[in-house]
């Protein structure tokens, strides 16, 4: 799973906005969307809530930067959008597993033979090599992905095929084959024109990191690598995909526009929709109010749209001019929304004080009420998709208020001073029991959700604080632990889930545990998961630490959404999938789009 992080927005008027949507041009404006001498208008716009945080494929955050980049840089293998399956990429097809002596794998990939980099020069094994060395690097901005890495052990090369390799991992792993191919391959002559990483091993950098973290090679490296340059720099931003960086203005949009010459084309054998790029540019416009974002689709200024609020969609449903032009999907969404509570404060670290706060949470509500139905209740990090990993005999905390005070007054919560919140004495001063909730600015169902709260925890003497905060302060602040209590959400894929980055207390500090969720125990059977080949053994573990995390209740678990997407109907090809974002906009087709 992946998370988050982002740039100043200026919030701008709906007049505003329109004025300067019709003004960028290059298929921002509504007129770019009409005909023009009888041709469609071929490029596409699609609507962000926020700047992607950075375009650098192993140290982003956001989730929406994934999406962008995907069409820039590329990886061994993909996931289809609509088999779910994984499917080659750069790879010229999966990739042959086999044991070896070390207890682990082998696993063997070849690169396809029309795969190069934009001077034409051929993608080779060494490209691979170099790649991993960078996101094992360990001063490498990247401490949240490297745990999905760990058990590639070294590399093999062959002398008579320079496109062929093996990794050699010293541990069975779950994401074994999809991890193997989930990171993007970089070009070295761009990322280390010095050839910094060129005297360490793979097996040095496994095995040696802590030593290594102060090499003055390895240090120059991660300092060039983590650089703004590769950020968010168009010179600097170059990877293997159909698509380049053309311009990137903050707090409006990032337009990316197709290569003239691009080695996909010439594939003709085991190709997929990651191969195909249609469009010849795509504009990803930031519009961090989601009224305003609207507004922009009515007026066909936008073309596409995904998590359109729950309210909104159903009225577009029904809105005969707008399903003119438009069409409304709902496939399902890989993800699920949860509240975090920071567990490590000492007004928050008896579970019983959570466990009230999860009483007072009416989730049947939120989906009703917020969600207009469009989504499923969770009790758990795992999609009830997943039927033979989701624990299905956990039942739900409900909403019950007098529960909610039963565990409080255990726990010595009391209103001692008649101010109507209640309080405690912790570590010999008086405490009272509020709540700063923080959402991200801009987003109404989340900061709806905290307000339900604040109403509800008022009546049993908790005072609720609802904080908007940008969203790079917001994701900032949880990666410090810098907050008490947030409302979060994660996206998966429908590979198993390992749940290292986001649980064990290894990733406190560098991964996304923020909440400070864990100990041994859960240490144990997060790592016996990791391993477990057997669907019937590994079940047993999830669901056991789905108990235990529904019992700690670090977080309150929500929901699971259902998508909903508004795509323009000049488009083809435009199918929806579960596999996030929901869409492969590359692959679209219009009258006037190039077709490969």
């Amino acid at each position: 799973m992946k998370s988050i992080k982002l740039k100043t927005q200026k919030q701008l008027s709906i007049l505003g906005l329109a004025i300067a949507l019709t003004a960028c041009g290059g298929g921002e404006g509504k007129k770019d969307n009409e005909k023009t001498n009888g041709n469609v208008n071929p490029n596409i716009v699609l609507h962000e809530l926020s700047d992607a945080d950075m375009l650098n494929p192993y140290n982003y955050q956001d989730a929406g930067a994934s999406y962008v980049m995907t069409n820039i840089f590329q990886n061994l293998l993909g996931i289809d959008f609509k088999t779910l399956e994984l499917v080659p990429i750069l790879a010229e097809s999966r990739p042959t597993l086999e044991p070896n002596d070390k207890g682990g794998l082998n696993i063997t990939y070849r690169i396809r033979q029309e795969a190069t980099w934009d001077d034409g020069t051929p993608i080779t094994a060494k490209d691979v090599e170099f790649s991993l060395k960078a996101l094992k690097n360990p001063k490498v901005d990247n401490a949240r992905i490297k745990p999905y890495y760990e058990f590639i052990l070294d590399m093999k090369f062959y002398d008579d095929d320079p496109k062929k390799f093996t990794f050699i991992c010293d541990k069975v792993y779950i994401l074994a084959e999809s991890s193997s191919g989930d990171f993007a391959i970089l070009p070295k002559s761009t990322y280390d024109p010095k050839g910094l990483m060129d005297e360490f091993t793979i097996v040095q950098l496994n095995t040696e990191a802590d030593k290594l973290k102060d090499n003055p090679k390895i240090v120059e490296f991660a300092d060039w690598f983590n650089s703004e340059n590769f950020q968010r720099e168009k010179d600097y931003i170059k990877g293997s995909g159909a698509y380049t960086l053309k311009e990137w203005v903050t707090g409006q949009r990032i337009t990316l526009v197709r290569k003239e010459k691009w080695w996909g084309d010439n594939v003709t054998e085991n190709k997929n929709d990651y191969l195909v790029a249609n469009l010849p540019q795509i504009t990803y416009q930031t519009i961090n109010d989601q009224t305003a974002a609207l507004v922009a689709l009515k007026g066909e200024q936008i073309d596409l749209m995904r998590s359109v609020k729950p309210k909104d969609f159903s009225e577009l449903k029904e809105n005969e001019k707008f399903l003119s032009k438009y069409n409304a999907s709902t496939p399902p969404f890989m993800a699920y929304n949860y509240l975090g509570i920071n567990t490590r404060l000492p007004k928050f670290s008896d579970k019983r004080t959570r466990q009230a706060f999860a009483h007072l949470v009416d989730v049947d509500k939120l989906i009703k009420i917020l969600q207009y139905g469009y989504g499923q209740r969770v009790t758990g990090p795992i999609h009830p998709s997943k039927k033979k990993q989701y624990n299905p005999n956990i039942e739900p905390y409900d909403y019950n208020p007098e529960k909610a005070k039963e565990l409080l007054a255990e726990v010595g919560w009391e209103d001692s001073d008649g101010d109507g919140t209640l309080d405690m004495m912790i570590n010999g001063k008086k405490t009272d029991l509020t709540i700063k909730f923080t959402v991200n600015a801009g987003n109404d169902i989340r900061k709806q959700t905290a307000l339900f709260f604040q109403e509800d925890c008022r009546k049993v003497g908790i005072k609720v604080d609802v904080v908007p905060e940008d969203w790079s302060i917001y994701i900032e602040n949880q990666k410090n632990h810098k907050f008490e209590m947030f409302y979060g959400g994660w996206v998966a894929a429908p590979t198993p889930n390992d749940h290292k980055q986001i649980f064990h207390t290894e990733s406190y500090n560098g991964g996304s545990n923020y909440t400070g969720f864990g100990n041994a125990e859960t240490d144990a059977l997060i790592d016996s998961i990791r391993v477990s080949l057997d669907e019937d053994k590994r079940a047993k573990f999830n669901y056991k630490l789905q108990e235990i995390m529904y019992d700690n209740c670090h977080y309150i678990f929500l929901y699971a959404p259902t998508e909903r997407i508004a795509i323009h109907n000049r488009f083809g090809n435009a199918e929806t999938s579960a596999m996030r974002p929901g869409y492969w906009e590359a692959a679209f087709t219009t009258s006037s789009a190039t077709t490969k």
